[in-house]
């Protein structure tokens, strides 16, 4: 079959990479533009567009989707259309131009976690399984039949970076296989059944921890949060951000919510439960380190409490402002 695949984030590379190396010819390769990255705004590839060249195949850039792309694509008579995370809604009459339609590879079991962040909100939910589903495309934000899916059990450890990175891998083997069935006419499509549930995009205040919470939702939300756009504190005004943090089980004495302490050389958050252990932080403007580390940097005889959060979260850092190219939003 003819394909035309989009995608833009790193999560799409596996499946692009695993469609081009099978018996099926990729077309051209829809992506979003060059993006401006780091401190100095170099305009970026996406990690999409850079699999694409080094495969040798067409890319095509585009922020939105124009009339002038849809008739490059549609000129191009493909068969099918592929999404993984391309970050645009797809509309007629684009979403017609294959003779097949598209298929969208989305990183939940829906129709849990329909939107732009399944991974993020499944983890901040404390989800126990989690998985992926190729679907028929459909006007609507990811409400299409269903042609596969795969689950994965949660252990509690997984952040999103981690739990993404595989989830792309597995994905992009379940992708193919539909893509085939496609191919020799025996995939089928089952709607979706079950409750509706919603993964908008994550925005920096929702990397900022309450430990006016218990410990265990504490340590969700930083799993969700993980890397982008990064769990944070406020400490005496600024943002420190936690880059790796564990909940604890052998800490005898109770620490209020909020507070702060190094016992031993471990550096304990108060929660409405248990404590959590900051492991590795990154304060402002400085590089990441172990907590213990930075606690001995800091000026003794001080009261060492975070501030709770508020409707404006404390803004991060330049340093650490989220990635756009880790955007996985979904192209349904």
């Amino acid at each position: 079959m003819r394909l035309v695949f989009a995608g833009s984030p790193a999560a799409a590379v596996p499946s692009l990479t695993a469609l081009a190396d099978g018996p099926h010819e990729v077309v051209a390769v829809l992506t979003r533009d060059d993006t401006p990255q780091g401190r100095r705004r170099v305009l970026t590839p996406t990690p999409v567009a850079v699999e694409a060249d080094r495969l040798g195949l067409r890319v095509v850039k585009a922020r939105r989707i124009t009339p002038e792309v849809t008739a490059e694509l549609a000129a191009l008579d493909p068969d099918l259309g592929v999404v993984v995370a391309y970050g645009a809604l797809l509309r007629e009459p684009l979403l017609g131009a294959p003779r097949l339609g598209w298929v969208n590879l989305h990183f939940s079991l829906l129709p849990s976690w329909r939107g732009a962040a399944p991974v993020q909100r499944s983890l901040m939910a404390g989800d126990v399984v989690t998985g992926a589903a190729v679907f028929q495309l459909v006007p609507e934000l990811d409400a299409g039949d269903v042609y596969g899916t795969l689950e994965r059990r949660l252990d509690g450890a997984e952040t999103a970076g981690v739990l993404l990175t595989e989830l792309a891998r597995s994905g992009s083997d379940l992708l193919v296989d539909v893509v085939d069935r496609l191919a020799d006419g025996t995939a089928v499509a089952t709607p979706q059944t079950g409750e509706v549930t919603l993964a908008p995009k994550l925005t920096l205040a929702d990397g900022v921890l309450d430990a006016s919470r218990p410990a265990t939702e504490l340590i969700d939300r930083f799993r969700g949060v993980t890397p982008e756009p990064g769990a944070r504190v406020d400490l005496d005004g600024t943002a420190l951000k936690i880059t790796e943090a564990r909940v604890t089980s052998d800490v005898e004495a109770p620490l209020e919510a909020g507070r702060l302490e190094s016992r031993g050389r471990r550096v304990l958050l108060g929660t409405a439960s248990s404590p959590v252990e900051l492991v590795r932080v990154q304060p402002a403007g400085k590089k990441e380190m172990s907590a213990a580390d930075w606690w001995r940097g800091l000026p003794g005889g001080i009261d060492r409490r975070v501030t709770p959060p508020t409707s404006t979260a404390p803004a991060a850092p330049a340093d650490i402002a989220p990635d756009p190219a880790l955007d996985t939003k979904s192209a349904s």
